[in-house]
């Protein structure tokens, strides 16, 4: 997979990248799947300019290879996040919830390379148009954040649309779904959910077992009333968040109240009751903890074995 023009464009070995998870995606999980021949990315969302730095310092301590910032454009610190990439010289960033077209200039300045996250279409045709050197096509199976198309509807429409390559993301876990995308156009992948159990991913462990023992109808999307329906696993938290959300009688202010912190709760305390856990729909096919390059490798073996591809 050399002429692989992801793999060109990133110079990684292997056509899969790590979604940057906020609260999950540190510099140890994105070096550990860097050194396995992915991209690993750090999530900008929830670390203040310094903070972010100290993770970029700390990734390239820990790896050699290439590696990326994930801007979360509705984060309090998007403004620290952009300069402070700009400033570390990282060379990829993939964009998420909202338009990076405020940023674009700068950042492209910089040298970073920008891959946005679209959920539909049209925003795919404006982020080419911004310069964005690839789009990352993620359908609504995926974890946390979400659009309403799914992936095998979205990623071929997009493909299509765009003549830049396009990363197929949602409801992805093992080679049969890297396969399946790159029949539908996609010249890579971008995995959250798997990346969740990996050894390295220092999430709480509770976080882990969920994810371990789900099934396929084990999640839930809440927030459309708020304008950012988001994926998670079903629990007290998640069910009583569905419950407000659905009364009239509750204020939007009360349902923004009631889900602060929860991922934080989740990802770094494991409370079951008040965490949120994020994670796609693919949590069913994920049932062991392997290390990031027996996720890397194995995925691209597979796919490639049945695509026949040497």
């Amino acid at each position: 997979m050399q002429e692989n023009p992801v793999c060109n464009l990133l110079g990684i070995k292997y056509p899969v990248i790590q979604g940057g998870m906020a609260w999950v995606a540190d510099a140890y999980l994105a070096a550990a799947v860097s050194n396995s021949g992915g991209l690993g990315i750090i999530a900008a969302m929830n670390l203040d300019g310094e903070s972010l730095r100290e993770e970029i310092k700390k990734a390239e301590k820990l790896t050699n290879k290439p590696f990326g910032v994930n801007l979360m454009l509705m984060s309090p610190f998007i403004e620290e996040a952009v300069r402070v990439v700009c400033e570390e010289g990282v060379k990829v960033v993939t964009t998420g919830a909202g338009n990076p077209s405020k940023y674009m200039e700068k950042l492209r300045n910089a040298g970073v390379k920008v891959i946005c996250v679209v959920a539909s279409v049209t925003f795919a045709k404006m982020a080419e148009e911004m310069g964005a050197v690839a789009l990352v096509a993620e359908g609504c199976e995926s974890g946390g954040h979400v659009g309403e198309t799914t992936t095998m509807a979205l990623l071929p429409q997009v493909c299509d649309a765009v003549n830049i390559p396009v990363i197929a993301a949602g409801g992805i876990a093992d080679g049969r779904g890297m396969a399946a995308s790159f029949i539908l156009g996609a010249k890579a992948v971008q995995m959250g959910t798997r990346f969740l159990t990996a050894k390295e991913c220092r999430v709480h462990e509770n976080y882990k077992e969920k994810v371990l023992k789900a099934k396929d109808r084990d999640t839930i999307v809440t927030g459309k009333r708020l304008g950012h329906p988001v994926r998670a696993l079903k629990n007290n938290m998640t069910r009583t968040f569905y419950q407000k959300e659905m009364d009239l009688n509750t204020s939007n202010e009360e349902l923004e109240g009631f889900g602060k912190r929860a991922l934080y709760l989740a990802a770094k305390e494991g409370d079951v009751k008040k965490g949120s856990f994020m994670c796609g729909q693919i949590a069913g096919l994920v049932k062991s903890e392997d290390s990031c390059e027996d996720i890397v490798r194995g995925i691209c073996k597979d796919a490639y074995t049945l695509l026949g591809i040497n």
